[in-house]
C-alpha cells in the first residue's frame, strides 16, 4: 500500500526503505520528537519529504492530485478538528468533503454509540471533553468509509479501560472492513495487542530511522 524509498524529513526523519501492506494493522512507537507524526502526515502528502520518494499503491503521492489522495488516505489528528456547530455536523462533516452522500440520523448515531459516545445530534460539539471529541472524530471516520486510516494518539485523552474497548472497536470495524490502518500510540499495550506490526521510530540518523519489532 506505501513504500518508503530513501525519505529524509528535514533532520527529522530518515528512512532507508519502509513497506506498509493492504489491510496491515501498523503501529508507530518511538521517543517523543522522533517525528511519528510526521511519517503520517507523509503519507497523506500533508507535509513533503525533504527527498526521497513516498508512494501509494505505486503512485508518488507528490505527484497526485492532494484532494484525491486525502479522500483514500484520512487521518486523525491527536487533537480532532471540529466542524461547524453541532455533533451533527461534525459527523456529517467528512462525507460533506468528500462529496459522498449524507447518512441519516440513525447511522449517525449509530456510529457515535460504537464508540460508547451517547449524545444528542444538535448537541453543540465545542461542549464535549477532550475524549468525547476522539470518540465522535473516529465516529466520523468510519462513516467516511476511506480505504487507509492515519491516526494520531486517538485515544490518549481516555482512560486506560476506555482506550483500550474504543481501540478494539475501532480495530474490529477495521478489520471486518478491510481497511489500512496506521496509528501511532503511546500505549505499549495498545500496540502489541491491536497492531499486526510494530515500527520503533528512533531519532534521526543517516543510517535510518526505523526500527521493525515484528
Amino acid at each position: 500500500m506505501f513504500t518508503f524509498q530513501d525519505v529524509v524529513y528535514k533532520d527529522i526523519l530518515g528512512i532507508n526503505h519502509l513497506s506498509i501492506d493492504k489491510e496491515q494493522v501498523t503501529c508507530l512507537v518511538g521517543e517523543s520528537g522522533t517525528g511519528k507524526s510526521t511519517l503520517l502526515k507523509l503519507m497523506n502528502n500533508m507535509v513533503s519529504a525533504t527527498s526521497g520518494t513516498i508512494s501509494y499503491k505505486h503512485n508518488p503521492v507528490e505527484e497526485m492530485n492532494p484532494v484525491v489522495l486525502r479522500r483514500d488516505i484520512s487521518m486523525l489528528s491527536q487533537t480532532p478538528v471540529l466542524f461547524g456547530e453541532t455533533i451533527k455536523e461534525n459527523l456529517e462533516a467528512g462525507l460533506l468533503f468528500a462529496e459522498k452522500s449524507p447518512a441519516d440520523d440513525k447511522k449517525l448515531i449509530d456510529a457515535m454509540n460504537y464508540f460508547y459516545l451517547h449524545k444528542d445530534l444538535d448537541e453543540k460539539a465545542e461542549t464535549l471533553s477532550g475524549g468525547e471529541q476522539q470518540r465522535l472524530a473516529l465516529a466520523r471516520m468510519i462513516l467516511l468509509d476511506s480505504p487507509v486510516f492515519l491516526l494520531d494518539e486517538p485515544t490518549s485523552a481516555l482512560d486506560e479501560d476506555l482506550e483500550h474497548e474504543v481501540m478494539k472497536q475501532f480495530i474490529d470495524h477495521a478489520r471486518n472492513h478491510k481497511k489500512t490502518v496506521i496509528f501511532v500510540t503511546h500505549s505499549k499495550a495498545i500496540a502489541k495487542e491491536f497492531s499486526d506490526r510494530i515500527v520503533d521510530i528512533t531519532p534521526f540518523s543517516k543510517k535510518g530511522s526505523v526500527k521493525l519489532e515484528r
